[in-house]
């Protein structure tokens, strides 16, 4: 199977600038997930390149929480030690510490989300998926999450479960990228559906002011490509 898989910037700590979990209507929301990590673009600028590069960051956006649960001091502090043990690259410390309070704090998504993402980074994708399910049903309005589910999904090769929850954080975030983007590629080099792989990124491409030289090479390319074997590396926009 070809590696579809775009180039993702920086390591784990720099993709998890994570939701906790909070109510909106109070203004109780702690830091939303960031779409913060960018698309690839690659340094030889056909989709069939066989590796590719990161590019500066665009602008992250925050999301707003949609829960009922309040954030409590504690279950905070606790969340805020466990980001900063992850920034700081401690990962163990880091899934203890959001364990912790997805333990304390059976009612909040966003710990594991964060598990979600570790487990996934260290090869763990039943775990991943798990987590990453956990925090869609308990946050079930809450895109970040499933584009996270997603490319867990897609990276165990249940392709058709990926399509539906990219499509479902589509649906409840039209502005948000990163799920329009990984769409495009599970249709192109995983469904084999060109057609609407073009209609995605370019619409990928119309949400990017500063636009995205890879992207646009890829489209050049999947309206050019002739039926033969390639290999691409790619990785999805977390």
């Amino acid at each position: 199977m070809r590696s579809a898989e775009r180039f993702v910037r920086g390591s784990l700590p720099m993709v998890l600038a994570a939701l906790l979990a909070g109510c909106a209507a109070t203004g109780e929301s702690l830091k939303a997930i960031r779409d913060a990590v960018t698309p690839g673009s690659s340094s030889s600028g056909s989709a069939s390149s066989t590796a590719a590069t990161a590019k500066t960051a665009v602008p992250a956006r925050p999301v707003a929480a949609q829960s009922d649960a309040p954030v409590s001091p504690a279950a905070q502090r606790a969340f805020d030690d466990a980001a900063r043990a992850l920034r700081a690259g401690r990962a163990a410390d880091a899934e203890r510490g959001f364990r912790a309070v997805a333990d304390a704090s059976p009612e909040l998504g966003g710990p594991h989300a964060n598990l979600g993402l570790i487990y996934r980074q260290a090869g763990k994708l039943t775990e991943s998926a798990g987590e990453l399910e956990r925090a869609v049903k308990l946050n079930p309005r809450q895109p970040l999450y499933l584009n996270q589910l997603a490319i867990t999904y897609r990276q165990q090769g249940q392709f058709v479960q990926a399509r539906e929850a990219y499509e479902t954080a589509m649906a409840l975030d039209p502005g948000y990228a990163a799920p329009v983007l990984n769409l495009g590629i599970l249709n192109d080099l995983y469904l084999g559906d060109g057609k609407r792989a073009l209609e995605l990124y370019d619409r990928y491409l119309a949400m990017q002011p500063s636009g995205d030289a890879a992207v646009t090479k890829w489209v050049a390319d999947l309206k050019n490509r002739k039926p033969a074997p390639i290999t691409l590396t790619r990785r999805e926009k977390e």
